[in-house]
């Protein structure tokens, strides 16, 4: 793992990043907005750059394709694997941003930048800086501001009227589950791994419990925090199940969130967004403070083209 420091490169050992026990997700830096003079909405202005594994990328991807906003917002992807250099990009480079590494886009945006250079990356071509790095803050532009030049008509994901609700199921979504399975797989002392390893569970049960008697997370209408949860969801048998010892069970365990996630993986788009090989690669073979030898799991068997029965729940 890597680090900028003043515009400058440099690695950063695990047990460093980790030394209290306890693993703490960096905060994003780049916090701009489409709409308005800044940056506007318009058709092949902008451009992401995400990462096949990476499940905060992921959403991003999704809501691109769930608004058909493929030929507006072009996309480069990362090699799966993270090494020395960090995010490497595919193909010996991106042609539009002239880079190599994701970091050279960090100190193209901001000579002096210190900080991490995650994915995803919406980068604006016109004045060729990021305008954001934060996948929540994404989503929603992506939700919202390109609607004029969306080629797919689909319920407003992020409604006025259940913004409460789904901000309170997210803060539950993204502490324990979305950033829980990294403080489990990245913890370096018991204490800190049994922590994050009984809030895991105790929020997917949660989510079990509340899927029960309802089609999505905050009731018939499907809103950005089930997007935000299948993200996880998707990756935690291949996964996190094993590389992060994230095992008391699997989501195939749970009747309720396995049927959700096979229900929302065959939506209209969806699968093609997944690259369970990629995944399985970059997490199995990147993080070798936890998997010394990269060896990747043959495993699970996994049909998530079978049949769900969330039909027996009202959908709006």
């Amino acid at each position: 793992m890597g680090i900028m420091v003043q515009g400058k490169w440099r690695m950063e050992e695990f047990a460093e990043r980790n030394r209290k026990g306890s693993y703490v997700r960096a905060t994003t830096a780049f916090r701009n907005w489409i709409g308005g003079d800044n940056f506007p909405a318009e058709a092949d202005r902008y451009h992401l750059i995400v990462a096949h594994a990476c499940p905060w990328a992921h959403r991003t991807m999704i809501f691109r394709a769930l608004k058909g906003l493929e030929d507006v917002i072009s996309v480069a992807f990362v090699e799966p694997l993270m090494l020395d250099n960090g995010w490497e990009l595919s193909d010996g480079g991106d042609p539009l941003t002239g880079a190599q590494y994701a970091h050279q886009i960090y100190a193209k945006a901001a000579s002096d930048y210190s900080g991490r250079c995650s994915v995803p990356i919406l980068w604006d071509k016109k004045t060729e800086t990021i305008v954001s790095n934060e996948s929540s803050e994404i989503i929603r532009m992506l939700n919202s501001a390109f609607d004029h030049l969306a080629t797919k008509s689909i319920p407003d994901l992020y409604p006025e009227d259940l913004q409460a609700e789904i901000n309170a199921v997210n803060e539950v979504v993204y502490d324990n589950i979305n950033n829980g399975v990294y403080r489990t797989g990245f913890a370096t002392t018991q204490n800190a791994y049994e922590a994050a390893f009984n809030e895991l569970f105790a929020a997917l049960d949660q989510m079990e419990t509340r899927l029960e008697g309802q089609r999505y997370l905050v009731g018939p209408r499907i809103t950005e925090a089930d997007w935000r949860l299948f993200a996880t969801l998707i990756r935690f048998d291949t996964v996190y199940v094993g590389h992060f010892k994230c095992n008391r069970q699997c989501i195939a365990d749970y009747p309720n969130l396995s049927n959700y996630m096979r229900e929302l993986y065959q939506w209209p788009s969806i699968a093609e967004t997944v690259d369970m090989q990629r995944i399985k690669q970059h997490y199995y073979s990147s993080h070798l403070a936890i998997n010394p030898f990269g060896i990747v799991s043959s495993g699970p068997d996994q049909d998530l083209n079978a049949p769900h029965d969330r039909d027996r729940l009202p959908c709006a």
